[in-house]
């Protein structure tokens, strides 16, 4: 699901990364774009229910190794 996507858009990265190699969030619409600030052209697209249902299960843990 790769791309080029760049229309002016707010990307944002979390306080607690480093210099390099952060993941970027950013909205276009009701679709969640994400990307590694390392390789910007490739994104992932995802529906805002998807990236709820992720975060839902980083915040329960449900990704721990």
């Amino acid at each position: 699901m790769g791309g080029s996507v760049d229309r002016g858009l707010a990307w944002r990265k979390s306080r607690a990364c480093s210099d390099s190699a952060c993941i970027e969030v950013a909205r276009d619409g009701d679709v969640v774009l994400v990307r590694n600030s390392e390789r910007p052209a490739d994104i992932t697209r995802h529906t805002r229910a998807e990236w709820t249902a992720f975060v839902d299960g980083v915040k329960t843990g449900e990704f721990e190794l």
